[in-house]
């Protein structure tokens, strides 16, 4: 132990509850972050944890009712670090190698503490680099640790076996965050992404912390990523060239798009089922069929028959009515939508949809939750086939959806395809990568499906708390979470990570652009990969 990384002496403390550090004389309270690691050296193990509290103590309480006044310096420094002490709350979470076949074996959770009086190290960047990996052929770096230089690396191909979730709220960098780890996806070939890009920020162009323009996906890897669109009129003004306008078909739409648009629509529950009614006598003309149904007897016979009450046709009619009116929704469209983005991504190509001036929830929730459907059916097929056939299976899929909590609610989760991904998290070959600032909005069993979380601050205590929920050490990583800054910087915990890690997200600029024009790979290496 070096006399500058010496912290202080263990002199209590449980498994369950941590550790109980007393800081050295030499060593500053005013330099203790929460988020930050350190090392324990027991007598057989040395164990790596995190600060989760910073406290202040006394030998004698009469030194709080009579303190040294402010000018006794003196007195004051020979009290400080003796009868007068800073105290840490250690949370451990791994025991790295003491000798040479615990380090052939890694890093291990934690079953045990270290005794009394064991010492107390700050972290080194070697002790990181142990923990999460250097940047290699799977690694991507995503920030660094609170108060480290040391890089913080995930592994990819690792993060998307599962569904994974983007938290925090307004203005802490939630698209900031999810950009990075777009491009270090597509750097490392780790999977392919479908992007539903609510706010035009992931395709050609984005907008950096310091609202000035970047490349996004397409220019920087330009043979692999696809630009479609709604909104062609808005993708000329901003003068990005897009390889496919996306038109939506009456036929393609189905009774269950409809009823996960219950809420937006002001549906009634009878108006839904009357959907499903029209969808078995009309089969796919049944949006038109039922547009074309007015106040004529005839009419009124046939609503009948299908035991639909005049007013919950015409509550039902209002809202085809808003639909319809969106002018991506066409009468018949030239292509369909799903087989293009199917094309795109057969070939390795990843495709990121804008949405232009179309940021209404009921344009994205239609077309994000229309769109995914039949991928995932597709996908779903290609792997059973190729299962039954000791085949290749199909890339892994990753879909990005923002505003995630309108998809996966507790009303609508159960039946939506997106509730369905998130629970059987990669039997298909699929996964989600869902963004959001209201995360107490999401299931409670989705949220638990959720491999890996990254959040930043959240100030709501019911999002604290369903960010937060079932995981061990609960209590301490909400102090964590409670001191992140507002902007630039977030927790990460989960399947991806050995323990969790508050880091610096890395910055968005010129050293991304030179990474992934020295390190890109084409479509035809993915495709050897998989």
């Amino acid at each position: 132990m070096t006399s500058e990384n010496k912290l202080g002496i263990v002199i209590g403390g449980s498994l369950s509850g941590g550790i109980d550090v007393r800081l050295d004389g030499e060593a500053l309270v005013e330099d203790m972050a929460v988020g930050r690691y350190v090392t324990i050296q027991g007598k057989t193990k040395r164990f790596l944890g995190m600060i989760t509290d910073v406290s202040l103590g006394v030998t004698d309480q009469r030194l709080t009712l009579t303190p040294p006044a402010a000018d006794e310096k003196f007195l004051a420094e020979i009290l400080s670090g003796t009868a007068a002490y800073g105290d840490l709350k250690v949370i451990p979470y791994l025991v790295l190698g003491n000798d040479e076949k615990s380090l052939l074996d890694g890093p291990q959770p934690v079953k045990t503490i270290p005794s009394h009086y064991a010492p107390v190290d700050i972290a080194s960047n070697e002790d990181i680099e142990m923990v999460f990996g250097k940047e290699d052929a799977s690694h991507f770096y995503v920030g660094n640790p609170l108060d480290m230089e040391t890089r913080l690396c995930l592994n990819l191909p690792e993060l998307v076996k599962r569904s994974n979730g983007i938290f925090g709220k307004s203005g802490t960098g939630k698209t900031f965050l999810t950009r990075t780890l777009l491009v270090g996806m597509l750097q490392k070939g780790s999977c392919v992404n479908l992007v539903f890009d609510m706010h035009s920020e992931y395709g050609w162009e984005g907008t950096s912390e310091k609202k000035h323009k970047v490349k996004a996906l397409k220019q920087l890897f330009p043979d692999r990523v696809a630009v479609f669109t709604l909104d062609g009129e808005s993708s000329r003004k901003r003068k990005v060239s897009v390889d496919f306008e996306v038109k939506i078909g009456y036929d393609e739409i189905e009774p269950e798009d409809i009823s996960l648009l219950r809420q937006t629509l002001n549906l009634t529950e009878q108006a839904v089922e009357a959907v499903y009614q029209l969808r078995k006598h009309f089969k796919k003309n049944w949006i038109k069929e039922a547009n074309n149904i007015g106040d004529e007897e005839d009419d009124k016979k046939l609503l009948d028959s299908l035991s639909i009450h005049e007013s919950t046709f015409q509550n039902l009619k209002r809202g085809l009515n808003t639909l319809t009116r969106l002018p991506f929704i066409v009468e018949n469209a030239p292509v369909k939508a799903v087989d293009r983005v199917l094309e795109y991504l057969n070939r390795n190509i990843n495709v990121v949809l804008e949405f232009g001036r179309y940021t209404d929830i009921t344009a994205y929730i239609l077309v994000a939750n229309l769109l995914t459907r039949r991928i995932y059916t597709s996908y779903r097929d290609r792997m059973e086939q190729a299962m039954a056939e000791d085949a290749a299976k199909p890339t892994p899929l990753v879909i990005t959806i923002e505003e995630a909590h309108k998809f996966l609610n507790p009303e609508v989760a159960s039946r939506t395809i997106f509730g369905t991904i998130a629970r059987e998290m990669r039997k298909y070959n699929v996964t989600l990568l869902i963004i959001d600032q209201r995360p107490s909005g999401i299931d409670t069993e989705v949220m638990s499906q959720l491999g890996t979380k990254i959040t930043a601050l959240l100030d709501n205590e019911k999002d604290i708390d369903a960010v937060l929920s079932g995981i061990s050490g609960k209590n301490e990583l909400k102090g964590v979470l409670a001191k992140l800054a507002s902007r630039q910087q977030a927790l990460i915990f989960g399947a991806a990570v050995p323990m969790p890690v508050a880091f610096v997200p890395r910055e968005y600029d010129q050293s991304i652009y030179n990474e992934v024009s020295r390190k890109k790979i084409s479509a035809e290496e993915i495709e050897e990969l998989f």
